[in-house]
């Protein structure tokens, strides 16, 4: 989640005095997030604007103070709206993940909404942040939403395995496991050697009936990457998977 949010660090102009450039605040973050913390809190006193705030939001991510993230973020969005709505929308779309990796998807979906209805974003930005306000929506069970915001995001970013394997996993939540057997097959095209990937085709097939196929596919998810959480879960449904199979006393 960090590498997103520093991935998407907005070109903001800066105030002319005092001057600091986006490298420096990455630099700081990497180096020493706390320390990070104090420069830009005082470089926010002297005027620093809706960029010191982003660097703000960016040092709390370094620390995976999610929710304190979340507000620098949106605190930076409110500040850009009027001289840079382009910049905002983004900023947007990063509280909005803050607030996901927070746990909190009711102001994540807020967030995410502030975002697409700026109607800045565009191609695989839009795609994304549709996919982002998907996982929201699925997250307050709001399933028909969830499924209108994917169906545009693998429109507009077909190549993120992500957008398949979520596609899949809701596809399987509402009961469309052909649907879910075609959008997994993609996920695993564009990402082979994923767990999550893994553990999802064993659950849909799983759910169709073909407990064999659930055990290869979970069994992979272990051994694409052991310790994972998907490796883990992947093991305790091969243990339960077992546990069926075994003859029951009378």
């Amino acid at each position: 989640m960090l590498l997103l949010v520093l991935a998407q660090l907005a070109p903001l102009a800066g105030p002319p005095a005092p001057a600091r450039p986006e490298a420096d605040c990455l630099a700081d973050v990497r180096a020493d997030s706390a320390r990070a913390i104090q420069a830009a809190t005082a470089w926010h006193l002297a005027g620093g604007g809706a960029l010191a705030k982003q660097c703000l939001a960016l040092a709390y991510a370094a620390q995976e103070r999610w929710s304190a993230a979340a507000v620098a973020f949106e605190q930076a969005a409110r500040e850009a709206e009027a001289a840079e709505p382009a910049a905002a929308a983004n900023l947007w779309v990063q509280a909005g993940n803050a607030r996901l990796a927070a746990g909190e998807p009711t102001p994540a979906r807020a967030a995410l909404d502030r975002a697409l209805a700026s109607g800045h974003l565009v191609g695989l930005s839009l795609g994304e942040a549709r996919l982002d306000r998907a996982r929201a929506n699925v997250a307050l069970a709001a399933l028909p939403a969830a499924r209108a915001d994917l169906d545009e995001a693998l429109a507009l970013a077909a190549d993120d395995p992500l957008a398949w394997l979520l596609s899949a996993n809701l596809a399987r939540r509402m009961g469309d496991l052909a649907r879910a057997e075609r959008d997994i097959t993609e996920a695993a095209a564009r990402a082979p050697d994923d767990a999550e990937v893994a553990y999802e085709a064993g659950m849909i097939a799983y759910a169709t009936g073909a407990a064999e196929a659930a055990r290869i596919a979970w069994a992979g998810a272990i051994k694409a990457q052991p310790g994972s959480d998907a490796a883990r879960r992947a093991q305790a449904a091969l243990d339960r998977l077992a546990a069926d199979a075994q003859p029951r006393e009378p």
